[in-house]
């Protein structure tokens, strides 16, 4: 074990690069001395969607998350990490290609990162080139929106569990309003109805999609040890909640009083802030029973705030399942451990709900590292971007980088062995607004800049925000126009990054190594081999299951109740080239 802590700060060591802004990080692109086979520690992954970092660890005393709280008394926790853009896909696309959103021209949910970068290198590929088992499971890259998951990525086929409501009476009330819907459409709809904001069932853990994932991944870590313990593994394991709907087994919304919850502070935008800056919850909006517009009435923002707080306490029971089967398998001290969030979310604060904005609540991530080359119970904070993670894995595993991208990541390896070390003196993410409008981020220790433009256009088409973190940590009031001297300084950082690239425009899916194989999904779904896809087959993992509803009877083109090969493989003749 000590020899393979030596290695690890040996690679940390070398990994260590002057961690300027902009084009500076890329500078990092020499590759890691690969370890040997038998010294290679495996990675559990632990991706959580839409969490913020309202965690015990974190500091924060209401929340109930002793599992996260435990991780973080064994690895070092990041006080200052952000996400690249608060919003899922590019989030998620940024950590697993090691390329910024701006730099992929993808701000959205449906474009595929392989539009812009067909031939990238995920940091799964580089491990799984290297030689490991790569598996994942839940919730990894975006999945829906006409988005996919990375087949290329994995060794094994992604195993994605579903289970969004739980409650006979939710299920029955959707599927009512659901044929409402389309008599009052004279049968024409097939969309399915938004369910309920929140729900809260009396039913065992794995009712919800959380729990299945957590028993997909006790599955193959018992796997691992006992048929592949010769062979590193990375496994991604990504948890759903607390992401919209707030679903949660009741237990856990028993475990908070929701007259001890308080409204967010402060509920208005700051002062001085562009109209399109702040944005007011239209994702949480779309669900049955909210309002679709107008401030949320305070009993309805504690009952959100309590689902958000019993949804995070549910995922982080699962957590815990997990790493007590990385634990009792005898596999967790070879195994480096790193739980991250995609990005924040609003919970009332600014009164805006949900994550799309560039303010410190979307932007700042929850992330902990545990296991060899870590220190256990400390905290840094060291400033941190999700590209980062995509060379600091490498270098702690000692696997060699294989993107053929440029990667815009720093390696953080050397804060896991010094918290007190140096990553960067400023991260940088973006949100986009309507009309091409894109805001731009710098935050460094004390401020955040926000340059809003469109790609390309003059310097002087931009507006600006500006706050300051030690005087004003709220975000209460835009500085721009008071502190020209900080807003100068703060616009030279951010001219060494390269201009953003507009979103890319959407076209045929190309033919990279990433493209999903429909007809092999098709083999997998037949469960009898028959040939056909009954309703049961065709839900059977789907990565969205409320919007795969709708999709069944657009793809049954003879409406006889089932899918034969081609009505799947050609999404009901919608996609006629599909394979």
């Amino acid at each position: 074990m000590k020899t393979r802590l030596r290695h690890v700060a040996a690679v940390a060591a070398a990994s260590l690069i002057p961690a300027a802004a902009g084009g500076a990080a890329r500078a990092q692109q020499q590759e890691t001395t690969p370890a040997p086979a038998a010294a290679r520690p495996n990675v559990l992954f632990i991706a959580v969607d839409d969490l913020k970092p309202l965690l015990g660890c974190y500091g924060d005393a209401t929340v109930r998350t002793p599992a996260i709280d435990r991780l973080a008394a064994r690895g070092v926790l990041f006080e200052r990490a952000y996400c690249n853009q608060a919003v899922c896909a590019p989030s998620r696309n940024a950590l697993m290609t090691g390329m910024r959103p701006q730099t992929l021209g993808i701000y959205d949910l449906a474009t595929n990162f392989r539009r812009s970068a067909p031939e990238s290198v995920t940091l799964a590929q580089s491990f799984l080139k290297a030689g490991y088992r790569t598996e994942a499971i839940g919730k990894i890259m975006h999945l829906g929106h006409g988005n996919r998951e990375d087949a290329a990525s994995w060794s094994v086929p992604h195993a994605h569990p579903g289970g969004l409501y739980a409650s006979p009476a939710t299920l029955a009330d959707i599927r009512k309003r659901t044929q409402e819907a389309r008599a009052r459409a004279g049968g024409g709809a097939s969309a399915e109805a938004r369910g309920p904001a929140t729900e809260s069932a009396d039913v065992p853990d794995s009712a919800y999609g959380d729990g299945k994932v957590a028993d997909e991944a006790i599955k193959r870590l018992r796997g691992a040890a006992k048929e592949k313990p010769g062979q590193p593994f990375f496994l991604a394991v990504g948890f759903y909640k607390p992401h919209l709907p707030f679903c949660a087994p009741k237990k856990y919304w028993d475990l908070y009083d929701p007259a001890k919850f308080s409204l967010a502070q402060p509920q208005a935008a700051p002062v001085g802030a562009p109209d399109f800056a702040p944005q007011y919850g239209g994702e949480l909006r779309n669900y049955h029973g909210i309002p679709k517009q107008g401030v949320l009435p305070a009993g309805m923002q504690r009952h959100l705030i309590h689902g958000y707080h019993a949804a995070t306490s549910y995922m982080d029971a699962q957590v815990g399942r997990v790493l007590d089967e990385l634990d009792a398998s005898g596999l967790a001290r070879n195994t480096i451990v790193v739980l991250w969030g995609d990005h924040g979310w609003h919970l009332g604060d600014h009164g805006m709900w949900c994550k799309h904005t560039n303010y410190e609540q979307a932007a700042r991530i929850p992330l902990i590292v545990a296991g060899p080359g870590a220190k256990a119970g400390v905290r840094t904070r060291s400033l941190v971007e999700t590209v980062d993670l995509y060379p600091t894995l490498c270098a702690l595993a000692g696997v060699p980088s294989a993107a053929t991208q440029t990667l815009e990541g720093v390696s953080f390896a050397p804060v896991l062995g010094d918290p007190a070390a140096k990553t960067r003196d400023s991260i940088i993410h973006v949100y986009p607004r309507g009309q091409g409008l894109l805001g731009r981020a710098v935050r460094t220790e004390r401020h955040r800049l926000v340059e809003w433009k469109k790609p390309g256009a003059p310097a002087d088409t931009a507006v600006f925000e500006l706050y300051d973190y030690e005087a004003d940590p709220l975000e209460t009031r835009n500085l721009a126009a008071e502190h020209p001297d900080v807003l100068a300084r703060l616009r030279a950082v951010l001219a060494k990054h390269p201009e953003a690239k507009p979103q890319i425009s959407a076209g045929p899916r190309p033919a990279a190594a990433g493209r999903q194989n429909r007809a092999a999904l098709f083999a997998r779904r037949d469960a009898n081999g028959d040939g056909k896809l009954t309703f049961e087959e065709f839900m059977t993992g789907q990565p969205d299951p409320e919007a795969a509803k709708g999709r069944f009877p657009s793809f049954d083109t003879n409406k006889d109740g089932v899918l034969s090969k081609e009505e799947f493989v050609t999404s009901g003749g919608k996609n006629p080239g599909a394979s």
